[in-house]
């Protein structure tokens, strides 16, 4: 399997996972166009992908939506309460015959590959992270929560790779340009995920198997890389448990480029 971000962050998020047969996105929150070409560096095209799942409504997340199903006639997976957004809106109206709704902790299979959509929290309607798997290899994407739970932790465990939120930086976006009420919904349990709780939240889910983690969705405006990687391998050193944050290979996700490909 592998694993690939095609973008991530506030302007746009995008993530490759596939195998050698089945292809999928998760979001698709950059335009068409860019998405063709990260695919393409992978061998791949849209006509290649059996689906795109969606986490949530946001912009961010599909931005290209409408172009790409268009153009690729590729099925839509996402919670009822996404959908239904997507239905109302005039913009999605040429596409809606590729939607297909899905519930969580009900497993999806396309090809070879196993698709386990479950709850996060945050202000939309309905919201998924993903777990695919694929034989014995397993991979999970979680991003834009505002907090975890322990049936969060249960669905990242026992990973080989993931893609997990780390926000924003709690003292940057206190002192940072946003008014006042955004502030406080980031910060809220409908939010986005701290560097220290991202961080804290992979400490729950350290395997001795797992190979990569990117850290996802970073602001622009209130964290830097280098500090959502600090961060993260703090928490790692200061937890209870016996791993060294050296011992993992952590990247901070691109927020308009291909990652490293990880492969599982």
């Amino acid at each position: 399997m592998r694993l690939v971000s095609l973008a991530s962050g506030s302007d746009g998020n995008s993530t490759y996972i596939g195998s050698e047969n089945t292809h999928i996105l998760v979001d698709a929150g950059i335009s068409n166009k860019k998405i063709e070409t990260r695919l393409n560096k992978l061998g791949l095209s849209g006509k290649d992908i059996s689906g795109i799942f969606l986490t949530h409504e946001h912009s961010d997340h599909i931005a290209g939506l409408e172009v790409f199903v268009r153009k690729n006639e590729i099925p839509v997976y996402a919670s009822s309460g996404t959908l239904r957004y997507l239905r109302n809106k005039d913009k999605y109206s040429k596409i809606t015959d590729y939607f297909h709704i899905i519930e969580s902790s009900k497993h999806i299979r396309l090809g070879d590959l196993e698709v386990l959509a479950f709850d996060i929290d945050h202000d939309a309607n309905e919201p998924f992270g993903y777990r695919v798997e694929c034989g014995d290899k397993k991979i999970a994407v979680a991003t834009d929560l505002g907090r975890y739970t322990r049936d969060i932790v249960d669905n990242l465990s026992n990973l080989d790779a993931l893609l997990i939120e780390a926000n924003h930086d709690i003292r940057m976006l206190e002192i940072g340009p946003y008014p006042y009420e955004l502030k406080r919904r980031i910060l809220s349990e409908k939010g986005h995920l701290s560097n220290e709780s991202s961080g804290k939240l992979i400490c729950e889910i350290l395997n001795d198997n797992i190979k990569k983690i990117f850290l996802g969705h970073l602001s622009d405006k209130n964290n830097l890389p280098e500090l959502a990687l600090e961060s993260v391998r703090f928490e790692i050193f200061a937890d209870e448990r016996s791993y060294n944050p050296m011992d993992f290979d952590i990247e901070v996700a691109k927020r308009d480029e291909l990652s490293e490909i990880c492969y599982v």
